[in-house]
């Protein structure tokens, strides 16, 4: 493997006199920062020109340093004449922060050190001469530093150091050039809401101690609703830990509305139960089968079209199999925007099939779903009105920060009959206000973690015109890579067509395997060249995609974008980068 250096400075100039595309400068990020206020500026300027993370010949960057800073003052006189006294972390502990007596000097000072770290981090995310990834082994990263919890306290300028080094071995998944998962970006409106949630630190199952978070999350689960076409958006839905957990609870739902004994009585009072989902589904289906007791062989998946969208007719078929085995039918599972391929089952002919035969309608929109908000894409989910209930992620293709997943439940009241426990220390029925707003005996948690606020709080800052738009750059990013790289030499399409999502599904085939007859040899090389194209990519730090096999298909590159930072030179830059790093393969 080529050792990390050569040829790093083709994709990034520090003077931004490269690329009019480029804005991802440490000077024009400098000249931006001069208008933040307390100092912030000049010390962001500093730390992009001093520690920049540029890659470089050795792939190393210096240590992290402790911030020093004279502690802000705490009086109440604007402007103060109050002396500065220095603070001197290495004699200060956690102790010493709020609620301490005397603690809100230091608590100004460590936090707005901490807030510089970060803002640090969040500018470096968007400079495109910065890594996207300093790639260590485990057993470096373990070696290097001292992870192990310990009995006593560490003082808060170990504190801060270990801050800095988290951040310097995260991946920067708001970088333009990271493109390994579904979910990618970094929204600045988003992130402040997740710093006042956290400051918030409140729980989401009464509204007595969330009364603005849960007011927020009716209006917004409504306005979805909405969105799906269920008249006057009506039904029901809550925030859950990501899609995964929103497509049990819709098997979980679908179960209780055929056979609500089974919440008192378990399984054994059931008959044999049959879900069915695409072969190219979220494996989610089957966890989620397993996790409820239903069994991983109870689910049956169909078969799927070139493309990766569901056959309508085998679906029938498949029920009709079971019906006659003794089985009961009792949810589809339908895919808007598979995970691979990024197809979509074509829903209006699976809700003709699940009404003919009283089975509950599940979409799995949890890649696909923000293509709703485009009146350009939306039609790629005509039928999802016809469904029981929708999974929805804007923390995927919206760009909402982890985590943020929705179920929507064309029903209302079901949520709440099939998962509540009246616990009476919690949802007290002789309140002074409307229990409706107490949702949490609806969830299947009791602790929950607010994660509307940072959905709501974008949707204000942008409207729907603003995720429309983003939506449609991601998508049109998407098809400009795909007609550069059709007929581009050393590439192949894994299937023939325009993609209808972001996902773009490709092999690089090296010139040494272009020679070579179709046959196993050159499929079982070809399958290494994925894998190795990508572990370079981390070694130099210079892009992230993902790859994967799928059924005979062996080892492809699954490109996937819903960063809104990304940009037509981002794309080419991807490019040039795999025919680089694969060229000797």
């Amino acid at each position: 493997m080529a050792s990390p250096g050569s040829g790093f400075w083709s994709f990034g100039s520090e003077d931004g006199s490269g690329d009019p595309e480029n804005p991802g400068t440490a000077r024009a990020w400098c000249q931006v920062a001069q208008k933040f206020t307390g100092g912030i500026g000049n010390k962001l300027c500093a730390l992009l020109y001093g520690d920049a993370e540029k890659p470089s010949e050795s792939g190393g960057s210096q240590p992290p340093r402790a911030p020093s800073r004279k502690a802000a003052c705490a009086c109440n006189q604007k402007p103060c004449s109050c002396p500065k006294t220095d603070v001197n972390y290495a004699f200060l502990h956690a102790t010493d922060l709020l609620p301490a007596c005397d603690g809100e000097r230091p608590t100004l000072a460590f936090l707005q050190d901490v807030m510089d770290i970060l803002l640090q981090y969040v500018v470096k995310s968007f400079d495109r001469s910065t890594k996207v990834i300093d790639f260590h082994y485990p057993n470096e990263l373990l070696q290097e530093y001292n992870w192990e919890l310990a009995d006593q306290p560490q003082n808060l300028e170990e504190i801060l150091m270990h801050c800095q080094t988290t951040l310097k071995y995260a991946i920067k998944t708001g970088h333009p050039r990271y493109f390994n998962q579904l979910s990618t970006g970094l929204d600045m409106v988003g992130l402040a809401a997740d710093w006042l949630t956290s400051t918030a630190n409140t729980n989401m199952f009464t509204y007595e101690i969330a009364p603005v978070f849960v007011l927020l999350e009716y209006v917004t689960l409504k306005k979805m609703r909405e969105i799906i076409g269920w008249p006057g958006g009506s039904g029901d839905g809550i925030f859950s830990p990501g899609g995964a957990i929103s497509n049990m609870y819709a098997m979980l739902i679908a179960r209780f509305k055929m056979f609500p004994e089974v919440k008192e009585k378990g399984m054994a009072a059931v008959p044999r139960l049959i879900a069915f989902t695409s072969e190219h589904s979220h494996f989610s289906l089957k966890k989620g089968a397993a996790a409820l007791g239903i069994g991983t062989d109870s689910v049956i998946l169909i078969k799927c079209d070139e493309r990766g969208k569901m056959i309508p007719s085998d679906l029938e078929r498949r029920i009709l199999e079971a019906k006659q085995k003794g089985f009961v039918p009792f949810l589809v599972s339908a895919t808007a925007g598979t995970t691979v391929y990024g197809a979509f089952d074509p829903l209006l002919a699976v809700a003709d099939i699940c009404k003919k035969y009283k089975i509950w309608m599940h979409v799995d929109a949890a890649w696909g779903g923000g293509l709703l908000m485009s009146r350009k894409h939306k039609w790629k989910l005509s039928g999802v009105e016809r469904a029981n209930s929708v999974t929805w992620n804007p923390h995927k293709m919206m760009g909402v920060p982890l985590q943020c997943s929705a179920l929507l439940v064309r029903e209302e009241g079901l949520m709440q009959s099939c998962n509540q426990m009246h616990a009476s220390y919690l949802f007290q029925q002789d309140k002074h206000y409307d229990l409706s707003y107490d949702t949490g005996d609806k969830a299947l948690q009791c602790g929950r973690h607010v994660d509307v606020f940072k959905l709501w709080l974008m949707w204000r800052a942008k409207g729907t015109t603003g995720f429309e738009a983003h939506i449609d750059k991601c998508l049109e990013l998407a098809e400009y890579l795909y007609n550069i790289i059709k007929n581009r030499e050393g590439y192949e399409m894994v299937f023939d067509g325009k993609p209808q999502h972001t996902n773009v599904c490709f092999w690089y085939v090296p010139p040494s395997l272009r020679v070579l007859e179709d046959n196993e040899e050159r499929m079982s090389r070809l399958s290494k060249v994925a894998p190795v194209i990508k572990a370079r990519m981390m070694e130099y730090g210079t892009t992230m995609v993902s790859y994967q096999p799928l059924g005979d298909k062996v080892n492809f590159f699954r490109m996937v974008i819903s960063n809104p930072a990304a940009t037509h030179q981002d794309i080419d830059f991807l490019i040039e980068e795999i025919e680089r790093l694969g060229q000797d393969l």
